[in-house]
């Protein structure tokens, strides 16, 4: 009886284990490759080394990433509104600890990626070395 509950437990452990990877589910949102590194030591980025503070880096995804220092830890989101054909708003907008959407006026947390709306903001994986900010999917 001991070995097939130990058995049962290693296999529910090994199904529950995921690779790291991000599913979309948005239809509004396309997967973009995203691949790049910032310097907070840069003038453009050095509000991100205190918390609440957020940039938009337009180069990169649907309609630009938005970097945001939540504390302990760095998001990023696409500026796309989550909720919204990507031709139908310009990128989101910062508002203190919010994104806005220029459409519709939804507003989604910075720290969590959640909003008003059926579909939260699109995230990144962040990673994040002295005052090197990498951002990738």
């Amino acid at each position: 009886m001991k070995k097939i509950c130990l058995l049962i437990l290693f296999v529910s452990a090994l199904f529950s284990c995921s690779e790291n990877e991000t599913k979309n589910n948005n239809p509004y949102i396309p997967n973009y490759n995203v691949n790049f590194t910032i310097d907070m030591n840069l003038p453009a980025y050095s509000n991100l080394k205190y918390v609440s503070n957020g940039v938009i880096i337009s180069a990169y995804g649907a309609k630009g990433v938005i970097v945001f220092n939540a504390g302990n830890t760095y998001n990023a989101f696409d500026a796309a509104c989550p909720n919204q054909e990507l031709t139908s708003c310009i990128p989101m907008s910062i508002n203190g600890i919010n994104a806005v959407c220029s459409c519709d006026e939804a507003q989604y947390s910075l720290f969590t990626g959640l909003g008003e709306k059926k579909y939260p903001l699109k995230q990144y994986r962040v990673e994040v070395s002295g005052t090197i900010i990498h951002v990738y999917n």
